[in-house]
């Protein structure tokens, strides 16, 4: 039987054969509720694919995906597949190659292997707990930077906004991808030294980045400082910190947390 993360790899490849075909083809797009952005029929489809090749190989884990309506049953779960079949919806749309296919398994609140995979980029991050973070066959290895000015940071431009810190904004650079399970690959290869979100986020966004970035060397936490566990009711984090783990917590003492 095929381990968790080869599990997960062999599913990463089936979504990015599902999702291929839908690109730069304009495929149906719908706007979801409450402002939450587009899906498309793309999304749907690797949702399914997933789902049933998932569940089959693994009938008693749980189920929490971006795209299938939420189930409590996965709470009485031990382990749970958490996924995001398409990270990065808008990129896709526009015709970009940065979206990826984010795949994770959560064992009692904590991620145990993980996939990150942009097949236009033919890139694959991979990680399981306690044995490192690969990027195909290549270890990665987080920045060790500790400075937070001058430091390179993946992150939307109002988190540049001056009330999101104490003492006003820190001068890093600002940089950016579509995709938040990218960003977190792309700060564990080394390429970035943080990745900054100050909105809630979904646990499906940065489940497999966040240990992937872990046994590259680095630290994911709330914007209250704290480690991220998942599989919980409300499946939602108050903003999302990754960087080297110096640098985490610069960055974390820095910003102005609300009340």
């Amino acid at each position: 039987m095929l381990s968790d993360l080869d599990l997960l790899k062999e599913a990463a490849r089936i979504a990015g054969e599902v999702a291929t075909p839908f690109w730069r083809c304009d495929p149906k797009t719908w706007e979801k509720d409450d402002g939450a952005g587009p899906v498309t029929e793309a999304d749907f489809a690797v949702d399914e694919a997933l789902l049933s090749h998932l569940t089959a190989a693994r009938p008693d884990y749980g189920w929490l995906s971006e795209e299938t309506a939420d189930s409590p049953t996965r709470l009485e779960r031990k382990k749970v597949f958490i996924i995001d079949p398409i990270d990065g919806t808008r990129s896709f749309i526009a015709g970009d190659k940065n979206w990826s296919h984010s795949l994770a398994i959560a064992e009692d609140g904590e991620i145990t292997a993980a996939v990150v995979y942009l097949p236009l980029r033919e890139r694959m991050f991979t990680a399981q707990k306690g044995k490192g973070a690969w990027l195909n066959d290549v270890v990665m290895h987080s920045s060790e930077r500790s400075q937070v000015d001058g430091a390179t940071v993946l992150t939307a431009r109002p988190t540049l906004l001056a009330q999101h810190w104490t003492g006003g904004t820190p001068k890093f650079v600002r940089k950016f991808r579509p995709s938040l399970a990218y960003r977190m690959a792309l700060v564990a290869q080394g390429r970035y030294d943080a990745m900054i979100s100050l909105r809630a986020t979904w646990e499906w966004d940065v489940a497999a980045g966040c240990l992937i970035l872990s046994e590259a060397g680095g630290t994911a936490m709330d914007r209250h400082g704290n480690a991220p566990r998942f599989n919980r009711p409300d499946p939602r984090i108050d903003g999302l910190v990754a960087a080297g783990t110096p640098l985490a917590r610069e960055i974390q003492m820095r910003l102005a947390v609300p009340n």
